[in-house]
């Protein structure tokens, strides 16, 4: 008898597709980071119920045929009447970097529903050139703006153990992404922070969207035992790693009684308003002065979507080999599920552009990062779950592929 594959992480050990989509059950929900350790203990993954439908199409049904959006619509109008400020002060946070949804984000909450915004930027690790043009746009097109640098020695040293980690580059970014807005909001009395689409977009549970308001449990803790960054223990990073808990405070979330005594709601504009990425890019363009990149993005076709810093192409790469998802995955999926592109064209678009090494920016990050390319493959390597991976002829190969074009797909 062959013994199957381990799966690590608490995958799913079967791969199982979207018979609508292109994703896989291997993607991971959205979870809090500073909760991630190097095991994914607990972690849960895309459903697919025996229709062979997920949760980030049955979502996208609903936004469709079971939504009352002009409802919702009022529910935000009512909510903007009650903490609009009337004396011009600021009534609402923004966070973002200048890209297509925090620009359409801020547009929409100012113009349309007369808001006062601030906006919040937590930066890139490293800005891409058309990123940061962005950016100015934006700010230039009328909005105040707040960004906080980290320490930068602190950060590189936490994405440098998040790679070794996690494999998961992108951690101390999402985590000031996430944590820095409520504090600033707190500090301006700010009671209101909106941030693009809901989660269950990209297929966390439906159940997610019942409300308005984004689980408490992204942004807050109650005992600075349960917080890990970089795959490390806080006490570890303090005593063993010499990261000063000033330093560390600014990556932390709200104390959980500190964020309820501020009242702060943190939600999703895609809750009450009707989100297609590509209409949002739309509107940017138009309204903000937001440009693609100038070229495509490697991994995928399109060139519009997560482009303002250096490690974005990095990040999609990793869970490629994490999950097997690459970046035309992502793209794909949204853009079949908006009826964009159909499902065969997103397939073949998958077999094509997924796990395109991205080696634009490559020796640039890593160089910033402190760490040798062969310390990033080896990470790679020791993250690629035998379920989903086999070495053939030295080379790596996917057991299995949406366009069924893996390794074990056509083993009897």
């Amino acid at each position: 008898m062959i013994k199957k594959p381990s799966a690590y992480f608490n995958l799913p050990n079967k791969v199982a597709f979207c018979n609508f989509c292109v994703l896989s059950n291997q993607r991971p929900h959205s979870v809090s980071e500073f909760k991630h350790k190097k095991d994914r203990k607990g972690a849960i993954y895309l459903s697919i119920d025996k229709d062979g439908k997920c949760d980030a199409c049955k979502m996208a049904e609903w936004k469709k045929t079971k939504i009352d959006w002009d409802q919702r619509e009022k529910e935000l109008k009512k909510l903007c009447d009650k903490y609009r400020k009337k004396d011009g002060n600021y009534d609402c946070i923004v966070p973002g970097s200048g890209g297509k949804d925090s620009s359409y984000q801020s547009y929409v909450l100012k113009n349309k529903y007369g808001m006062n915004p601030l906006t919040v930027t937590w930066p890139p690790i490293m800005y891409t050139d058309y990123g940061f043009k962005n950016f100015k746009s934006w700010i230039d097109t009328g909005y105040d703006n707040i960004s906080f640098h980290p320490n930068g020695d602190v950060m590189r040293k936490l994405v440098s153990l998040s790679i070794k980690n996690l494999l998961h580059p992108f951690q101390a970014f999402i985590l000031g992404q996430y944590n820095m807005p409520p504090k600033i909001a707190a500090k301006y009395d700010i009671k209101l922070i909106f941030y693009g689409e809901t989660h269950a977009d990209y297929g966390s549970p439906i159940i997610e969207t019942s409300k308005s308001l984004r689980s408490k449990s992204f942004h807050t803790y109650s005992n600075i035992k349960d917080i890990y960054i970089g795959g490390e223990k806080y006490s570890d990073l303090v005593e063993n790693f010499k990261i000063s808990k000033k330093d560390l405070e600014n990556f932390l979330p709200m104390k959980e009684d500190e964020f309820k005594k501020s009242d702060i709601k943190v939600l999703a504009l895609g809750y009450y308003l009707k989100w297609e990425p590509q209409e949002v890019y739309y509107h940017a363009v138009e309204n903000s002065g937001f440009k693609p990149r100038p070229f495509r993005s490697q991994g995928t076709y399109s060139k519009y979507s997560s482009i303002d810093d250096k490690v974005d192409d990095l990040h999609y790469y990793t869970t490629y080999i994490k999950f097997g998802i690459g970046r035309a995955t992502y793209d794909a999926a949204h853009e079949i599920r908006n009826k964009h592109i159909t499902r065969e064209e997103g397939i073949e678009l998958v077999e094509k552009y997924d796990g395109e090494f991205p080696d634009r920016y490559f020796k640039e990050v890593t160089d910033y990062l402190q760490i040798s390319q062969d310390e990033f493959f080896e990470s790679c390597d020791k993250f690629r779950s035998p379920h989903l991976w086999v070495k053939k002829s030295n080379s790596w190969k996917l057991r299995h592929t949406v366009g069924q074009r893996g390794e074990d797909d056509n083993k009897k």
